[in-house]
């Protein structure tokens, strides 16, 4: 009987000691990247940006190269953690890769793009965009550096190293990353670490066009988080502009910037509240304009909510779009329609003038 007894409270103690182990591991290895320079690699064709000129910029949230269109992920309501087999990650990213070059755009904002994620098989996926965008100058920030989540059960999904790449024609002269407030306690293991990357290109004349890439915090609270991490981007990119600069912002807000995007796309099927509307009030005051791309006439979501495969009805919505001052013109913008082949997001573009 005693050694009964005895076996049974080291049982216990296992299965106590086990979680308590692990929430401390997750705790200790947690860490944030802070501010940081950025090595520029490659080569542009053109040194400089011009006045007066069109352009083409596209942003592309690529879902770790996951989110084919019958994907659905466990933190969105679906049931899959990692991306579905090598093979099939292997040639999404190189679709991905296809439908980047095919906008033959000067400047690329790209988010999502793992390095060494146990979700997407440890795939280096700077390698698919640098093959598919060659000849020009670009830049990685790392967004996140998470611990192993051992989640779901069956396949966890593990650790995670993931980060945002810019892509011009025209050299990046230099280039940094700078830290975002992320959630406290509990939801930082949800929200990770938090970024945007500053990119600076030469203007020929003098000044300089700054580019910034994000992707704001999507799993938190209750979205204030987002606003605030706004709100700081917004003020640098106001003190840019006050120094004489040209200033283009873009990627994955997190934020409704349609304000509304049921009046355009229809309701969904199950209500989802975790896009709340932008804070149009940040940009009071300053010089900026937020880029919203919509087609009035046809309108196409930027997103999908990817709690299962991609259908009629799914919670759909546009997050992905653009800031600029009042020195850069917008010509068009819209929403390119993949219908969510690749991605959970679909890509975006404006075309511009610094004026």
């Amino acid at each position: 009987m005693k050694k009964l007894i005895k076996i049974i409270l080291l049982i216990l103690v296992v299965v106590i000691l086990i979680p308590v182990c692990y929430v401390a591991y997750v705790f200790i290895a947690f860490h944030r990247l802070g501010d940081m320079d950025i090595v520029v690699q490659g080569t542009a064709p053109q040194a400089a940006i011009q006045k007066k000129t069109e352009y083409k910029i596209v942003s592309y949230n690529i879902g770790f190269g996951a989110y084919e269109d019958d994907y659905g992920f466990f933190m969105d309501g679906g049931t899959q953690s990692w991306a579905w087999s090598k093979e099939r990650l292997d040639t999404n990213l190189k679709n991905i890769g296809k439908t980047l070059k095919d906008q033959d755009a000067d400047i690329y904002f790209i988010q999502e793009v793992d390095i060494d994620s146990t979700r997407s098989y440890h795939f280096d996926q700077r390698k698919y965009m640098s093959d598919a965008l060659p000849n020009k100058s670009y830049t990685f920030a790392q967004n996140y550096d998470s611990p192993f989540l051992f989640y779901p059960i069956f396949q966890p999904h593990g650790a995670s190293k993931s980060g945002l790449m810019v892509f011009s024609n025209y050299t990046i002269q230099e280039a940094k990353r700078y830290e975002l407030p992320i959630e406290t306690g509990l939801y930082k293991l949800l929200d990770l670490d938090r970024c945007y990357s500053k990119n600076k290109i030469s203007v020929d004349g003098g000044r300089e066009l700054v580019l910034y890439n994000f992707h704001l915090s999507a799993y938190t609270s209750d979205g204030t988080i987002a606003t605030e991490q706004l709100k700081i981007l917004v003020n640098d990119m106001e003190i840019e502009y006050n120094k004489g600069n040209y200033i283009i912002a873009g990627g994955d807000f997190n934020k409704d910037l349609l304000i509304d995007s049921s009046v355009y796309f229809g309701k969904s099927d199950i209500e989802y509240t975790w896009a709340q509307p932008m804070d149009e009030t940040l940009l009071n005051a300053k010089h900026i304009t937020k880029v919203a791309p919509l087609d009035e006439a046809n309108p196409v979501p930027s997103c999908r909510n990817a709690d299962g495969p991609y259908h009629v009805g799914q919670y759909v919505l546009t997050i992905d779009g653009f800031l600029v001052t009042q020195n850069v013109e917008v010509m068009s913008s819209n929403v390119i329609n993949t219908n969510f082949k690749y991605s959970d997001h679909n890509p975006v573009y404006m075309t511009f003038k610094l004026i």
